[in-house]
């Protein structure tokens, strides 16, 4: 339960930059099996993390042109 609540804690910026440190070290490699997939795991929840961060951008944005848009059947250029 307390890694939820660590994922809900993070921002985008420090999921992001995470998983930048994660996805080098398994690069680099080096590691163990066993550390190798502790990575990995971490980074799947990182990669979810950073995904529910940009829906939800994604539809704040598409809300904020909605409200902008002109009404259906309305032309923009009809004054």
């Amino acid at each position: 339960m307390a890694a939820k609540t660590e994922e809900a804690a993070l921002g985008y910026e420090q999921a992001r930059d995470e998983l930048i440190e994660v996805v080098r070290r398994l690069e680099a490699g080096g590691t163990t099996l066993e550390e190798s997939l502790a990575l990995w795991e971490r980074g799947e929840e990182l990669a979810k993390v950073c995904r529910r961060w940009l829906e939800g951008a994604r539809a704040r944005l598409d809300a904020a042109l909605a409200e902008s848009a002109p009404p259906e059947g309305a032309s923009a250029d009809s004054e």
